[in-house]
């Protein structure tokens, strides 16, 4: 059984949505109409009741009155069409009767007639009965009255042929009410569903496009500003951002596998020579010969790696005081001095502005001639670092070239001189992390001025005029 249970289950949820709440709906629909119209059949049956009850005992009282002021008429009077009105004696013979009734048969017999003028008492008693001789089933009102010194029972009798025919006529109509309209609201439910779960289905084949292409493209967005056209937003900004990812996995494996390959030949060559010719070096020769090559391999593996974490953790943005990393990459310059001039409060990564810093001023002390100038510059909206050099430059021309990936110019396309071409790419991915920029200009030194732009903190301080 619990197998079946399961297997109904699945078969179940294999339904399309559509069609399950098409389902679930028209069946809460059809229960309700069902559970309204026994409630409205009901309702109006007491109602009736209530109505042919309260004509009974205006009737009995109507004659009760007769017979207590003993002007009783050999025919009682009646109003509702089918009424039938008598008083009948102790043993149930009749005294007097409505013109539509006969004089010699009594609406009840005698024996059900004593048990409800026993029931009855002092009081009117209403009921349904089968015993009614002029109606079955028949609505009777009995009272026991004293005539003439006495015992008689005044009995008033109502048809209740009307009242199920109408209850009758109501129930056939429901049988056909309630079925049709369950079936126009499941049409109708089906085709609102239909038209609401449309942007879903488009979405469904978006997504299968993007699919079946392997990544790129995005989904449509519906034209109603609903939740589903959120919902379409914030997928194409997972679909854009996981597209940036692969991009940079795609773009860190062909930049790895192009710049990886000169060193590895390097250390290839070296470690065949040594293997053909054992005696031609020493131990601490073929260290020496090495080192360099595996040295610059690893910061170009650990370049690499850098670009392709850029956009993958959060930053986490605190005030950075730009003076005292400038001060700090400035004391570990060995080639030329590097002077810094002014003080400025960014909001950044530490971590990742300092990397940003000391990409450019490696690459200024790389190309300078005999000086370097680190000038900041605290504004209210962004804060400025330009590192100024007064080496060769860069030509207009290229200073947008230069940020690509492994790019080096003419003049320094000697390694030692222009490094693996990762300086400037990384510091503008990072900047560019952080809110900010990393643009070229020409610098009053005669070289090059890479300026830098981040997002600024709070300054007490006068705004110093720009470079």
């Amino acid at each position: 059984m619990t197998t079946e249970r399961r297997g109904g289950g699945r078969r179940w949820l294999g339904l399309s949505l559509r069609l399950r709440l098409t389902v679930l709906t028209a069946a809460a629909v059809a229960v309700a109409l069902v559970a309204g119209a026994f409630a409205l059949t009901a309702v109006l049956s007491r109602s009736r009741l209530a109505a042919l009850d309260g004509l009974l005992r205006d009737r009995v009282g109507v004659v009760t009155g007769l017979v207590e002021s003993d002007t009783l008429p050999a025919t009682l009077p009646t109003v509702e069409a089918g009424e039938v009105a008598q008083l009948l004696d102790a043993q149930g013979g009749v005294l007097a009767s409505s013109p539509n009734a006969s004089r010699t048969l009594p609406v009840l017999p005698a024996g059900p007639l004593s048990a409800l003028r026993s029931s009855a008492g002092t009081s009117v008693l209403v009921l349904s009965t089968a015993d009614d001789a002029y109606s079955r089933p028949g609505r009777v009102a009995v009272h026991a009255v004293t005539y003439r010194g006495s015992p008689a029972t005044v009995v008033v009798s109502l048809p209740l042929g009307e009242v199920q025919g109408l209850l009758g006529a109501l129930r056939v109509a429901l049988l056909i009410v309630v079925p049709l309209l369950t079936v126009l609201v499941a049409l109708a439910l089906w085709l609102a569903v239909g038209r609401a779960l449309h942007p879903v289905e488009q979405l469904r084949r978006g997504a299968a496009q993007v699919a079946a292409a392997g990544g790129g493209g995005g989904l449509p967005v519906p034209a109603a500003d609903d939740e589903l056209a959120a919902l379409a937003r914030t997928l194409n900004e997972m679909l854009e951002r996981l597209d940036r990812a692969a991009s940079r996995q795609r773009t860190f494996v062909a930049d790895a596998a192009h710049e990886l390959r000169s060193p590895l030949a390097a250390l290839r060559a070296t470690v065949d020579v040594a293997r053909s010719h054992p005696g031609t070096w020493t131990v601490a020769e073929l260290a020496a010969e090495l080192e360099p090559e595996a040295l610059r391999m690893q910061a170009l593996v650990d370049d690499l790696l850098l670009l392709a974490r850029v956009g993958a953790r959060p930053a986490h943005p605190v005030p950075v005081d730009l003076r005292a990393v400038a001060d700090g990459l400035a004391a570990t310059a060995a080639r030329v001095p590097v002077e810094v001039i002014g003080s400025g409060n960014a909001v950044a990564d530490g971590e990742r502005v300092t990397r940003v810093l000391r990409n450019l001023v490696d690459n200024a002390t790389r190309h300078a001639g005999t000086r370097v100038r680190v000038v900041i510059d605290q504004r209210a909206d962004a804060c400025r670092v330009v590192v100024e050099d007064d080496g060769r430059g860069v030509p207009v021309a290229d200073r947008e070239r230069v940020f690509e990936r492994f790019v080096r110019l003419d003049e320094a396309r000697e390694r030692e001189a222009g490094g693996a071409g990762l300086g400037l790419a990384i510091a503008r991915e990072l900047a560019r992390e952080q809110g900010g920029d990393v643009t070229l200009a020409g610098s009053p030194l005669g070289g090059l001025a890479a300026v830098v732009r981040l997002p600024s903190a709070p300054s007490e301080g006068p705004d110093r005029p720009g470079v």
